[in-house]
Order: C-alpha cells, then sequence, then structure tokens
C-alpha cells in the first residue's frame, strides 16, 4: 500500500501540469537560452568558496588555534545540515518553472509562499533543535575540549541565520524557475558580499572573532532574504494572487512534499556516499586522507561549472514539461547535455593538464604533494564522470520525476559501497577513486536509460 501511494503521489507530481486537456504552449529553446541561466548561476556558485576563504582567514589572523579549528568544524555541521534542506531550492525551480510554462501566474506565487513557509519552519524548527545538531556534530566528528566549546558557541550564534538561509533558497529556486538567472546572480553577490563584508567588520575591524564571524553571517543572510523578498514580492500581480486556501490546498502541499522529501532523501545518500569516500580513505593513513582532501577540491570545482548547466536544464525542461510542448523538452536536453559533456571534458583535460600546479598552490608539503600526483588521474576524470549525472539530475527535478531520481541515487549508493569495499582492499585508494567514478557514472547512466520511459509516461509517444 505504501508503494501505491508513492505511485500516485508520484503521478500526481511528475504529470499534473500536463494531465488533462488543454493545449500546448510552444516556445524554442536556444543555446542562448542555455547560457543566459548557465554562466550567471555558474558565478554565482562560485561565490560561496569565497565566504569559506574569508572566514578563514580572519580568524586565522586572530592567531588562535582552537578558534580556526572551531571554525572548521562549525562549518561542516552548516554544511551538512543546510546542504540537506537544498531541495527548497531544487524544488522550487522545477514546481515554478511547470507553473511557468503552463501560463499559470497563480500558481507561481502560490508555489513560492509554500516554498517560503517550509523554509520558515524548516528554520525555526533548526533554531529549537540546535543542542542537538550541535551535539551530534560534535559526536560525529570528535574535536578536543578547546575546539568544541568553540564550535557549541559558534553554532548557536549562526544557527539564527537558518530562516533567513533556508528563506534565500525559497527564493533563488522561485528566481530560477522563472528562468532569470542574472537576478539570481545579483541576489547571490548581495547576500555573500554582505556577508563577506560583515564578517570582516565584525570579526576583525572589531575583534570579535569567530562571534563576530558567526554575526556577521546571519546579517548578510538576513539582508538578502530581505531584499530577494522585496524583489520577488514587486513582481508578483495582484491579479493573479493566490488565495490562502489556494496556497495551502491539499494536492499543492503534498506536491511539494513528495518532491522536496525525494530529493533530500537523493541528498542524503550523495553525502553519505563522499562520508564513506572520506572514511574508507582515512583507513590507509593520514597522508592518503590529505591527499584525498586535496583531491576533492577538483571535483568540487568541477560541480559548481557543471551545476550552472544543471540549473539550466531544470528550469528549460520544467516549462517545456508544464507547456505540454515535448520538441522544448528534447531540444533543452540535447542542449544541456551536449554543453554539459563539453564542458566536463574540457574541465578534465585542464585538471589533466594543470593539476600538479593546482596540488602546489593548494599544499605545501611535499609528501602530500606527491601523493596527490599519485591519483591526479582519477580526480581529474570526476567532472567527466559526473557530467551526465548532473545533468539528468537537473532533468528529472525539472520535470519532477523526483521518486525515479530518488531511487537511481539509492541504488547507486549501493552499488559505490559494494564497489569501494570490495576495491579498495584490493587496490588501495585507486580502488576507492574507481568506485567513486563508478557512483558518478551509473547515477547519469540509469537516468538517462529511464528518461525515454518517463519522458513518454509524460508527453505520450508522438512529440507533438
Amino acid at each position: 500500500m505504501r508503494r501505491d501511494g508513492d505511485e500516485q503521489i508520484e503521478r500526481a507530481t511528475a504529470s499534473g501540469p500536463v494531465a488533462g486537456p488543454g493545449h500546448s504552449r510552444p516556445f524554442t529553446v536556444s543555446h542562448r537560452e542555455v547560457w543566459a541561466i548557465t554562466l550567471p548561476m555558474t558565478l554565482a556558485f562560485l561565490t560561496t568558496p569565497l565566504i569559506g576563504l574569508t572566514d578563514t582567514a580572519i580568524v586565522g589572523r586572530v592567531g588562535d588555534a582552537t578558534a580556526l579549528g572551531g571554525l572548521v568544524v562549525g562549518a561542516l555541521i552548516f554544511d551538512f545540515a543546510f546542504a540537506t534542506c537544498n531541495f527548497l531550492r531544487s524544488g522550487t525551480t522545477g514546481l515554478t518553472a511547470q507553473a511557468v510554462g503552463e501560463a499559470n501566474g497563480c500558481e507561481v506565487q502560490a508555489v513560492f509562499w509554500r516554498a517560503m513557509v517550509l523554509a520558515l519552519g524548516i528554520g525555526l524548527l533548526l533554531i529549537l533543535a540546535e543542542p542537538l545538531v550541535t551535539s551530534l556534530g560534535l559526536l560525529a566528528i570528535a574535536p578536543g575540549p578547546g575546539v568544541a566549546d568553540t564550535t557549541r558557541l559558534y553554532v548557536f550564534l549562526r544557527m539564527f541565520s537558518a530562516p533567513f538561509a533556508l528563506a534565500n533558497y525559497a527564493i533563488l529556486g522561485h528566481v530560477l524557475g522563472r528562468g532569470r538567472g542574472g537576478l539570481g546572480l545579483a541576489l547571490q553577490i548581495v547576500v555573500n558580499g554582505t556577508n563577506i563584508a560583515l564578517s570582516i567588520l565584525f570579526g576583525l575591524v572589531m575583534e570579535y572573532g569567530i562571534a563576530g564571524v558567526a554575526v556577521g553571517t546571519v546579517c548578510g543572510e538576513a539582508v538578502g532574504a530581505l531584499v530577494g523578498f522585496a524583489v520577488v514580492a514587486r513582481g508578483f500581480d495582484r491579479a493573479e494572487r493566490p488565495s490562502p486556501a489556494r496556497v495551502f490546498e491539499r494536492r499543492g502541499i503534498a506536491r511539494m512534499i513528495a518532491v522536496n522529501r525525494d530529493i533530500m532523501i537523493r541528498t542524503f545518500c550523495l553525502l553519505g556516499a563522499f562520508v564513506l569516500f572520506t572514511r574508507l580513505g582515512a583507513r590507509t593513513g593520514a597522508l592518503t586522507l590529505a591527499a584525498n582532501g586535496i583531491l576533492m577540491n577538483f571535483f568540487l570545482v568541477g560541480g559548481y561549472f557543471l551545476d550552472g548547466m544543471a540549473t539550466a536544464s531544470e528550469q528549460l525542461v520544467g516549462r517545456s514539461v508544464g507547456a505540454r510542448f515535448r520538441p522544448a523538452f528534447d531540444r533543452a536536453v540535447k542542449l544541456t547535455l551536449a554543453w554539459g559533456l563539453g564542458l566536463s571534458l574540457a574541465l578534465s583535460a585542464l585538471f589533466l593538464i594543470s593539476g600538479e600546479a593546482l596540488i602546489a598552490v593548494l599544499t605545501t608539503d611535499l609528501t602530500v604533494r606527491a601523493a596527490a600526483g599519485d591519483y591526479l588521474f582519477w580526480a581529474a576524470l570526476t567532472p567527466l564522470a559526473g557530467a551526465l549525472a548532473f545533468i539528468m539530475d537537473g532533468i528529472f527535478i525539472g520535470a519532477t520525476w523526483s521518486r525515479t531520481m530518488r531511487d537511481m541515487m539509492i541504488a547507486s549508493f549501493v552499488i559505490f559501497a559494494i564497489s569501494a569495499y570490495a576495491l579498495s582492499p584490493v587496490f588501495g585508494n585507486d580502488g576507492l577513486w574507481a568506485a567513486l567514478l563508478v557512483f558518478l557514472g551509473f547515477r547519469g547512466v540509469s537516468l538517462m536509460a529511464l528518461l525515454p520511459r518517463r519522458r513518454a509516461e509524460t508527453f505520450g509517444t508522438a512529440a507533438t
């Protein structure tokens, strides 16, 4: 019965905008439209690491190793907590894009308000659960007593940013769902720029250290949420304003929860795979652990570029599903796949050619450099191996085929775990990296294999 219920929700979720009578709304998908979303969002995603670098530099200049350790541990706790809630961005993008394609302005606004209510509710729960979140994080990471105390202070203060940070996810999802990549970039610059400026002011100039950095982050998220909300609300057409009953209608809420639930499970599996990768790497010694940590930056940088392309696929695919226009869907899939694979090939080539120089920038330790160089080939291939998975995720999120994406992520995680435990004892760290590439590749290939069936279920067999 549980699975039947899931299938009913999935049908309502995946094909809601295209169900029932109605004419398609043709539109064209061009290279320019793909890059109009990809380029600004790639730049926006690339600004995010600047916050971590700035915070580290501020606390590092204070000269307190305990404070720096507390910042690192606290940042890890927030990375996990907030990454888990990233479904608010992705789910809102897909649902909004479908409403845009359907030319349903009332539903566009209703999706936004549902996402905002959900974001604020989860944010307030995180504030209330802060002691539990901190305790679990410290239990998992197990830092020393001094670092633990600093971490508690940082997490306590920064947790007040949760409602604003999650509201920013919802706002960005709405903006991207409407295809406004430039505005998305501008809002991210406001959030990150304010965050950096106030962290420097409170943490360095006013000498509040790690507490100042945490307060600066809270203020940056708050300013970004207020500016973003004002910009979005100002653009709403009063004639299409949804009633409270429309916002909280059962079908709409169930649809949003189903999509967000599946994306959250997918994110848990993704984070779990990287935790397992780190754990198994640590078994081979501190040197290998350090080398893997350096090399994972190659995957993260590649991910920022591919995330921009995946965001374009989310919007364009979602819009085509809402518009009931399969030619636009096919064109969006073709263009984002071609550009995504081309971009990943260029990134992998760049990493292979300049990887050793990049490793030298990231660490001055000669032994770590040498160890990282031994596994550079594997790390350089991660963008190419993961490109299909990134783009397919964007397509399936845009079409709100979230249950299929969730199931394939679970299967991919199981295959990764089996591969990692089978290969690493025999081939060492090479086997572990090979298992990671299998994980990334299987995700993309499995989703692409299911794409024709899901497309037929949504549009029918004829390209009309």
